[in-house]
């Protein structure tokens, strides 16, 4: 329809063409929980609100007597129930609500099975695989406690943690654990805990209870909240036998809440013996390791070069002594016969040197250039020579050729 400001609908109209839109729907299947049930005397309507468990959304539903009382000995706030309705709308409120045909409670039973195949589809996404589990510290500083209010869980969990470790601290939300409401708010407990730093870890604790009142631990919204947590998460629901899917995508499942603090707080009197025997321990070994070494210290002092060092060296003393006595008699004998070779080879040399032949009373003719004369055909006639004797030298004229030569052989002949 085409409207505007100069020409728009009544409210009236708008009511009207809403519910004859809504007038064309077919019925549905509505599966939910109620949360509201009214029966007035004498009325032939029952009224019932439907809430969806996991998200904050409800809607009105209104059955006649007849429909509801064939379901009334089992059905009661709380259940869970599916509904055949047709969606119906109330113009004179504008106000959408369901018409019931039929009502069915949802059996355990089928509600078991939802579940495993719900579990089944999360652990085919990987969210409960043991590699993303998160170890839990050794002592946290301050614990984050999800809880219903005044709970005997709280009062287990903060009890039995105090008296195994006294200084430890909680940072607690009290939320429903069961009901309509406690999906959202059991969600937004663990988100604000998980945003805190200070907090090491979360314990979310329920006392034991039937299969429907387990269920908010079992929803696939928390189980994802869980699962996106930096923080480690215990998982404390319920008793032994009680395994909800919080359980698997937790990264610690304790059997009650008492379990859960035993599991994340250590005990102080436990801890202090370990620390004793550990001490102990260490003592022990320090004084073996003390004793082993003084045994090995005095087996080395008992040593005779420990005991006597010098012992070593006077033996050796005599030894050292004797060598270099020997080492200095074998020197002097070299020294001396080398001293004796060197004396009769300098005998030998001055015997065969210029000097000594000089001095037997021959002579050496050197021209003026310096070169000693060996033949008489190397000088001429009136050529001045020098000759040298033992005790000097003088200079000599040459006379004739043939004289020279006849001196010359004269003095080859003597010499011979």
């Amino acid at each position: 329809m085409k409207t505007s400001p100069e020409s728009p609908l009544p409210v009236g109209e708008v009511s009207r063409l809403i519910g004859g839109w809504i007038d064309r729907l077919g019925a549905i299947w509505v599966e939910g929980q109620i949360t509201q049930l009214s029966r007035r005397p004498g009325a032939g309507v029952v009224f019932l609100t439907l809430r969806d468990p996991s998200y904050d959304i409800s809607v009105s539903v209104t059955a006649y007597r007849q429909v509801f009382d064939a379901v009334a000995d089992v059905v009661s706030e709380g259940a869970r129930v599916v509904v055949l309705a047709k969606p119906e709308w109330y113009a004179p409120r504008g106000q959408l609500s369901l018409r019931a045909a039929e009502i069915k409670p949802v059996g355990v039973g089928e509600l078991l099975a939802r579940l495993e195949m719900l579990k089944k589809s999360l652990a085919a996404e990987g969210l409960f695989a043991p590699e993303r589990k998160k170890p839990l510290p050794f002592l946290p500083q301050l614990i984050g406690l999800v809880c219903g209010r005044a709970s005997a869980a709280e009062r287990d969990v903060l009890e039995n943690a105090r008296h195994r470790w006294p200084a430890v601290r909680f940072e607690v939300r009290n939320v429903p654990v069961q009901g309509v409401h406690a999906v959202p708010q059991v969600v937004q407990a663990v988100k604000e805990l998980d945003e805190i730093d200070a907090v090491d870890v979360i314990i979310v604790a329920r006392g034991g209870g039937s299969v429907e009142d387990l269920l908010p631990f079992s929803d696939e919204q928390l189980v994802r909240a869980v699962a996106s947590c930096r923080t480690p998460v215990v998982s404390a629901i319920g008793h032994e036998p009680d395994n909800p899917l919080l359980d698997h995508v937790a990264d610690l499942r304790a059997s009650t809440p008492t379990d859960a603090a035993k599991k994340v707080v250590p005990d102080v009197g436990e801890e202090y013996e370990r620390v004793r025997m550990l001490r102990d321990r260490a003592r022990r070994c320090v004084e073996a390791f003390v004793e082993r070494e003084e045994r090995g210290l005095a087996h080395a002092l008992a040593r005779p070069s420990i005991e006597d060092p010098h012992r070593m060296i006077d033996e050796r003393a005599d030894h050292v002594a004797s060598l270099l006595d020997r080492g200095r008699r074998c020197l002097g004998h070299l020294l001396g016969r080398a001293e004796s070779e060197l004396t009769h080879t300098h005998a030998r040399v001055v015997a065969l040197s210029p000097a000594a032949t000089l001095k037997r009373g021959y002579a050496v003719l050197q021209r003026a250039d310096g070169h000693v004369v060996r033949d008489p055909g190397e000088v001429t006639a009136d050529e001045a020579l020098r000759a040298r004797v033992a005790e000097g030298e003088f200079s000599v004229r040459v006379e004739a050729q043939n004289e020279a030569r006849s001196d010359a052989r004269s003095d080859a002949r003597s010499d011979a």
